[in-house]
């Protein structure tokens, strides 16, 4: 692996923690308007002291278990069953503590609005069933409480029941899209590694088995059967590159026609770790087919990215020498910008067909897809690839400042 290579880092994502979050401060607000409401009836209850005990209880069990809906690993369900029997009792109290009066007149329970923190936790914990349960469980309390199906009490019942089935079905719908998000992130970054392993095999194994078995038909005699094989093994590989989309071809004249469309091996010089000067790693590619012309000051880049840029200027060399002829000439020419590193090769060839890219790269010829194009979308810059027939074609990279692989 190329140094400096930073691989995609996993992403953890929670839907959840801000409604857990939430859930918090809503209790502990409630839990101070259910105080300030039973301060201000104290002297209205049938039984006050029984009603500050139940809400010393309730405070008491605020205090030691505050946090425990800050996560969902600490919201077990024990915990919620517990919670949701705290509030059911108050609500069934206040029956025995309150006067029939105040109640017939729908004065609020001891929890109060307490009591939904009950329910939301049941609905964020285990989606909508929880919160139905919860729900029906503290709509029939508060019917037993208030002893008749009075307007406002049905009201407020089927608000809270609502409300929860809602909100638990969204959480159970926004679990389902973050696992979905989650896998697709996966699979990008699964791609993105076997684009990088494809570049890495087209620019070194399938171009030495092309040469093994040009090499060996020319010599003729066993090397062509070991040349034979090596094209074979070429063909399946790079069928298996390319996603199995080709089945294996195994002519001899396809086998020939695929081979020289591939030059042998060129290996890009590895560049030192951290930034480097761009025009060391283009100047092995300067021929007498081949002009270099570059700014007369360093031009530095990230090794990496610096690295990758210089295997796709080899690969736009490569394809120049493959389908441009013997006698075709080409430029290199590197330019300084601010926010940018631009190579440009162009070359006198008969350029290329229309279509022809795209019919290569169904054909698992992917030299431009992925060696140069898949290599200046990792680091975040872009290949443009322009040709007209007769008029050669010009290949133009772009890379960021600041790039770096798998960025």
């Amino acid at each position: 692996m190329t140094q400096g290579t930073r691989r995609p880092r996993a992403v953890r994502m929670s839907v959840e923690l801000p409604l857990w979050r939430a859930l918090t401060g809503y209790r502990i607000l409630t839990l101070a308007y259910a105080l300030g409401l039973f301060f201000l009836n104290y002297h209205r209850y049938a039984h006050p002291p029984g009603a500050a005990l139940y809400m010393g209880v309730l405070t008491l069990w605020m205090l030691l278990t505050w946090n425990r809906v800050t996560a969902p690993e600490r919201c077990t369900r024990p915990f919620l069953i517990a919670d949701l029997a705290i509030a059911l009792c108050g609500v069934l109290l206040s029956a025995v503590v309150d006067t029939p009066a105040r109640i017939a007149g729908g004065a609020a329970t001891l929890p109060s609005i307490w009591t939904g923190g009950a329910v939301l936790g049941l609905a964020i914990k285990g989606g909508w069933r929880w919160a139905a349960a919860g729900s029906t469980l503290v709509a029939a309390a508060n019917l037993v409480e208030r002893g008749a199906l009075a307007r406002d009490t049905v009201h407020n019942v089927l608000l809270v029941w609502v409300s929860s089935v809602a909100i638990g079905y969204i959480v159970e719908v926004a679990r389902a899209s973050e696992r979905t998000l989650a896998r697709a992130l996966q699979i990008e970054a699964a791609t993105r590694e076997r684009e990088r392993l494809a570049r890495d095999i087209h620019d070194s194994v399938l171009q030495v088995l092309a040469m093994v078995q040009r090499r060996g038909a020319a010599l003729g005699g066993e090397a062509a059967e070991l040349g034979r094989m090596a094209g074979e093994q070429e063909i399946a590989l790079r069928t298996l590159v390319a996603g199995g989309l080709l089945p294996p071809r195994r002519s001899a004249e396809q086998l020939a026609e695929d081979a020289e469309l591939v030059r042998s091996v060129h290996l890009a010089p590895q560049p030192p770790a951290g930034p480097c000067d761009l025009r060391a790693l283009l100047t092995p590619h300067e021929g007498a087919g081949v002009s270099l012309a570059a700014p007369g000051t360093p031009v530095l880049l990230e090794a990496a990215a610096a690295a990758e840029l210089a295997a796709a200027v080899g690969a736009a060399l490569d394809n120049v020498a493959q389908h441009a002829g013997e006698g075709a000439r080409a430029w290199i020419l590197l330019e300084d910008e601010p926010a940018e590193v631009i190579v440009t090769v162009r070359d006198d060839g008969p350029g290329i067909a229309e279509g022809r890219l795209a019919d290569a790269e169904r054909e698992g010829r992917m030299g431009v897809a992925l060696s140069i194009r898949g290599r200046l979308r990792d680091l975040g810059g872009s290949a443009d690839v322009v040709s007209v027939p007769g008029q050669g074609t010009e290949v133009e990279l772009r890379v960021p400042r600041g790039s770096g692989v798998g960025q």
